[in-house]
């Protein structure tokens, strides 16, 4: 018998009495390694006539061939078998609960978002929404603001560099396209729509949440915010109208029954007359807690939010009749709510998307806000 052939049946009967994978590997080196004997006569090629070459290559070639192919039969057999051996010593009990996955959670905006929309549903009022980048007439002229009002200035609007399109709105000749820096344009849209289908005009109550943009930023303004701003139009609407909804609104989203408000005068170009409410609170360990009157010992009042009966000029631009229709408007950060309501003290951790954030302020998907569970509960 020749040496290829003694080495290969030597490999083979000592590969197949391997009884575990570390005897298996012990083999692979004493044979196939860089000192093995299969390895030793692949290496004896070089030193041979050509004649003889061609004769002893391919039994050499076919050795080492055949011992690679027993290595791996035999390393399949034992690690079928290693398995076989855990999977009978290993048990699963399959009455412990499975392991919580990872879930996202409902940013504390988009819950106080579907908050507000939930309150005022129940106050008869629609969800309204609009482009957010805006004509300037929309944004501005259209509400009453004049060319010469701060708003405009390039310190607090983002505009675009080019024009408007050509006839983009109704009294816009050279006007600019900005990003709207509140949502009251989606009033004035919504009046003009409500013309086109009735040139006489129709009651009108709807909220606009949305994104809004003004070029400021610290712990308390970030460049990029949302709002909700409210309009109510009929005939005979008062300043009592207003604050009733207000209070009513504010009660529900706090879920305190003690909110109470106060009107103080101020100015917007949209409202006239136009004015601030303040809510009382109390400090409480340093903290503010909404409730009970601010002129009471230990309370206070903090502005929240601005609103107003809607400006003659703005009714009258989006073509109602001013003597026949009235209203009143609101508007308020929805950022600032969230912090209020659940205790955060910096606007810009809202924008971060910082998971440890998100899920310690963050809420649950089912989390549904109803009137008769509480608007707030984390479910």
């Amino acid at each position: 018998m020749s040496e290829t052939h003694t080495i290969e049946h030597d490999a083979k009967a000592r590969i197949a009495a391997a009884a575990d994978l570390a005897a298996l590997e012990a083999l692979r080196v004493e044979f196939l390694g860089k000192q093995g004997s299969v390895s030793a006569l692949m290496k004896t090629l070089g030193k041979m006539s050509p004649e003889e070459r061609q004769t002893k290559g391919p039994e050499i070639q076919a050795l080492r061939q055949a011992v690679t192919d027993e290595l791996a039969a035999r390393k399949d057999v034992l690690e079928a078998a290693a398995l076989e051996a855990k999977l009978a010593a290993e048990t699963l009990d399959l009455t412990l609960p499975a392991p919580e996955a990872p879930r996202g959670s409902v940013h504390p905006v988009s819950q106080v978002m579907d908050e507000l929309a939930e309150i005022f549903a129940d106050l008869g009022f629609a969800v309204a929404t609009g482009p957010e980048i805006e004509d300037d007439w929309y944004n501005f002229t259209a509400l009453n603001m004049p060319e010469s009002h701060p708003a405009r200035a390039m310190h607090d609007t983002f505009y675009f560099p080019d024009p408007a399109p050509s006839g983009a709105a109704s009294g816009s000749n050279a006007g600019r396209m900005v990003l709207r820096t509140h949502t009251s344009p989606v009033q004035v849209r919504t009046m003009m729509d409500v013309v086109k289908e009735n040139p006489a005009g129709a009651p009108l109550r709807i909220i606009a949440p949305g994104r809004v943009y003004r070029s400021d930023s610290d712990a308390t303004h970030t460049p990029m915010f949302h709002q909700i701003e409210g309009l109510v139009i009929d005939k005979g609407i008062h300043l009592g109208h207003l604050k009733w909804t207000l209070e009513t609104f504010l009660k529900a989203f706090f879920e305190n029954e003690d909110i109470v408000i106060r009107l103080r005068p101020s100015y917007f170009p949209f409202t006239e007359p136009s004015v601030e409410a303040d809510v009382g609170f109390a400090l409480v360990e340093g903290k503010r807690v909404l409730g009970g009157s601010g002129d009471e010992p230990g309370h206070g009042w903090m502005e929240l939010l601005g609103s107003g009966m809607v400006n003659r000029r703005v009714i009258e631009m989006s073509g109602l009749d001013p003597d026949q229709w009235q209203g009143f408007a609101f508007g308020v950060g929805v950022d600032r709510l969230a912090m209020l309501k659940y205790g955060m003290d910096d606007l810009r951790a809202f924008f971060d998307g910082d998971a440890r954030w998100l899920s310690h302020y963050g809420f649950p998907a089912l989390a549904q806000p109803t009137l008769s569970a509480g608007v707030g509960e984390r479910a």
